[in-house]
Formats: C-alpha cells, sequence, structure tokens
C-alpha cells in the first residue's frame, strides 16, 4: 500500500510530529519558501514511495517541515489531483499520513472558481461546507482503521476555526467571504449550464481538489480548516473564456493577503 511504504519514509526524515498540515493550491505555494520554510526540512514527494512529481503548474511538489508562528507545521506544496489520472487512494495519501503522524488539524487551500455574483476575483472564502460531485468518496473499500465505517459529516469544516478565520481577517482589514465548495474531477472547466445548476445547488465556488482530502482528514480525526482563494469567476458569469494561467496570475495577485491570513490564523492556534 502506498500509505504505509510512504509513512514509513517520511517518519524516519520527519524531524518531528506536526501539529498542523497546511496544503498549498494554486498559484498559492510562497509559503513553502518563505523564511522558515528555507530553515526546516524539505522532502520532495519523488522522494517518497509511490509519490509521482506534480504535473500541474503553481504546484510545487514537495513537503516542508518548520516551526511557522510558533507552531510546528508542515507545508504541502502542490496536491494530486483526480484529473491527473490518479487513484483517489493516492490522491488523499497525504492526508492518512497525516493522521498517521499525529497532526491534529489541516488546512486545506485551493484554487477555486467564484459562482457566487456578491464575490470578486481576487477574494478569499472560508469554506463552510462542501457538495461531494467527483462520482467516488474517497472511503469506498475496506475501513481504513481506526476510523469509523460512516464518519459523520455534519461539520467537515471546524465551525470554531471558521470563527477564528473570520476574527483575523477582521482584524487584518480583510474582506473574507464565506461558502460552499463544490468540488468536481475536472480537468476541464464547468459550462454555463453547469454554473447555473451547481448556483441552484446552494454552491458558492467550484474546484477541482479539496472534496475528497477534507473526508479523509475527517475519518483521521483531524480538525478541518479550509480557504479558497477565488481566482475567477466561473463559466458563463463574465464573457470571457477561463484560462489556467489567469487562475494562477490571481492567485499569485492575492499571495499576501492569503500568507497574512495564514500566518495570523496559525498564530496561537489552540488544537
Amino acid at each position: 500500500m502506498t500509505a504505509s511504504a510512504a509513512l514509513q519514509a517520511l517518519q524516519a526524515r520527519a524531524p518531528f510530529v506536526p501539529d498542523l498540515a497546511i496544503v498549498l493550491g494554486s498559484g498559492l505555494g510562497a509559503l513553502a519558501d518563505s523564511a522558515e520554510a528555507r530553515a526546516g526540512v524539505s522532502i520532495p514527494f519523488t522522494d517518497l514511495p509511490g509519490f509521482p512529481a506534480p504535473t500541474v503548474a503553481g504546484h510545487g511538489g514537495k513537503l516542508v517541515f518548520c516551526e511557522f508562528e510558533g507552531r510546528k507545521v508542515v507545508l504541502q506544496a502542490g496536491r494530486f489531483h483526480f484529473y491527473e489520472g490518479h487513484p483517489m487512494s493516492l490522491v488523499v495519501t497525504p492526508m492518512r499520513l497525516y493522521g498517521r503522524l499525529g497532526a491534529k488539524a489541516v488546512l486545506l487551500t485551493n484554487a477555486a472558481g467564484a459562482l457566487n455574483p456578491e464575490f470578486g476575483v481576487g477574494e478569499l472564502m472560508a469554506l463552510t461546507d462542501h457538495i461531494n460531485l467527483f462520482g467516488t468518496n474517497p472511503l469506498i473499500g475496506p475501513n481504513v482503521e481506526p476510523g469509523p465505517r460512516f464518519p459523520d459529516m455534519t461539520a467537515v469544516y471546524d465551525p470554531a476555526f471558521r470563527q477564528r478565520l473570520a476574527a483575523c481577517a477582521a482584524g487584518l482589514g480583510q474582506t473574507l467571504r464565506q461558502g460552499v465548495y463544490l468540488g468536481l474531477t475536472g480537468p476541464s472547466y464547468e459550462t454555463p449550464a453547469e454554473i447555473r445548476a451547481f448556483r441552484v445547488l446552494g454552491a458558492d465556488a467550484v474546484g477541482m481538489s479539496t472534496v475528497p482530502e477534507a473526508i479523509v482528514a475527517r475519518h483521521e480525526g483531524m480538525r478541518v480548516a479550509g480557504i479558497s482563494c477565488l481566482c475567477n469567476m466561473a463559466a458563463g458569469i463574465l464573457p470571457q473564456a477561463l484560462t489556467h494561467q489567469e487562475v494562477l496570475e490571481a492567485g499569485a495577485a492575492a499571495a499576501g493577503r492569503f500568507e497574512a491570513l495564514v500566518r495570523a490564523f496559525v498564530r496561537d492556534l489552540q488544537l
């Protein structure tokens, strides 16, 4: 099993048990090159058994163990996507590793398209809930003990964490939206008709990651927070076509605000 071999390799190199894992999505990877990260221990994905090199621009492909705002943290620069052809078991393997290492919580970030017309490009959104339209569930198959066979998903995104994110954003003078994230396989962007349907379902943002990770993180008993960088308006809301370059550019433009929010969230975080 990929997770078992990778866990052994990671345990051999990790300098400590992290309190918190932070997954850095498209265009949000600058934290993995921060001063704290450069002073930490960096482990390329390809050094872990079964982990492939990332294929998507904006995904660095490494784990960085470092002291970050007074916390022992592992920064995950990049992720594995279902649309790359990876099995779902690999997509969620990092969450299994963090849970087995002993991490108490995970902060998942992503680049997303905004469905809510009140939201703007470049704004950040705290995830309140999600809709899984991947067509599968990462927990299908034999149950991975000691997680429950039928885990509760009433509050996937920890309410206390959401309150803290909102308070941190207010303290920084930032606008932090709150909303529901809808997860799809990709890699094609959604059609305008699909976006209209998703708005009826109650989604505020749409993307191609995060949902499987959040499910498995909760199955592992970790608390979860989620932040989307709204890097474009979803198809049909504005007239122009969508491109990944647009996503990367919007993520880069929001990087300073994102980093400030993450630092404030981690500082003095109660776990």
